[in-house]
């Protein structure tokens, strides 16, 4: 059988209208319709957009996508108050975000400084206050605190009742006042005691909470001693008190907040770091 002559095909006007046919077509698939621009990125031209977009979906969800993700949350550390230990913080409730440390020098020590925190939900602890002097019992420190024993009881207290001599100068707490914040005598290094309880904040050591500072129930017994208070610094050692310059204890009063449960942290530095 022989083969017919090929005749010569004229080219020109059959490819150019093939070409325009071809890019109309890649038009469409590729960037046309509703097709996102952004679930094509990393394909080859026409590639994902021959792929049901669905699908496409689909594989970002299971992680083989190429479309970008959400980003990550971030977990914010929160702050703690530094000079505290893991068995001290524990103690803490969360509940309380207000917390007056007092950091005793060492366990025999009557000298002690306060710093008052207060805790954001997001960042942590953070002070606000600077660093105040203060006093506590003559022989220093003790976890096992009894009448008479002349040292101040380690632990995390809760700060419910103020009182004190002189009018109420602003604080949030239930505040007693009367003449029996009456303080006489001397004290351990020969100094007057009076004015001392005329600011008062009761140490909720052994004590029942809700009542006035005055109030001498002793719910671990009577040798387990009581009267635990914040008061104002006779410029020496106390029995058991933590006491503050009265400028302090006015301030501190203004800052006390019932709603923010507060606290307080109190004993020597060693023992606070555990």
């Amino acid at each position: 059988m022989s083969v017919p002559p090929v005749r010569p095909v004229r080219r020109g006007p059959l490819i150019a209208a093939l070409l325009a046919t071809g890019l109309l077509l890649t038009g469409c698939s590729g960037f046309g319709g509703t097709t996102d621009h952004a679930d094509n990125v990393g394909s080859a031209p026409g590639e994902a957009a021959a792929k049901d977009k669905g699908a496409a979906v689909g594989a970002d969800a299971a992680g083989g996508g190429t479309g970008l993700s959400a980003p990550e949350a971030q977990n914010v550390q929160q702050e703690e108050i530094p000079s505290l230990g893991p068995a001290t913080r524990a103690e803490i409730s969360p509940q309380a975000f207000q917390a007056v440390v007092v950091t005793g020098t060492d366990r025999d020590s009557s000298t002690s400084s306060v710093v008052v925190y207060e805790r954001d939900p997001v960042t942590g602890w953070h002070a606000v206050s600077d660093v105040w002097p203060a006093h506590n019992a003559v022989r220093g420190w003790t976890d096992d605190h009894f009448q008479g024993d002349l040292r101040s009881p380690i632990g995390v207290f809760n700060l419910t009742d103020a009182g004190g001599k002189l009018p109420d100068p602003g604080t949030k707490l239930p505040y007693d006042r009367g003449s029996a914040f009456e303080a006489s005598g001397d004290g351990f290094q020969g100094e007057a005691l009076a004015g001392s309880f005329d600011y008062v904040v009761a140490i909720n050591y052994n004590r029942l909470p809700g009542t006035t500072p005055l109030d001498w129930t002793r719910p671990l017994g009577e040798n387990k001693g009581g009267g635990i208070w914040l008061h104002v610094d006779h410029g020496g050692p106390t029995q058991g008190c933590v006491s503050l310059p009265r400028w302090r204890m006015k301030e501190l009063l203004r800052m006390l907040d019932p709603a923010k449960r507060p606290i307080v942290v109190m004993g020597d530095a060693d023992s606070l770091s555990d």
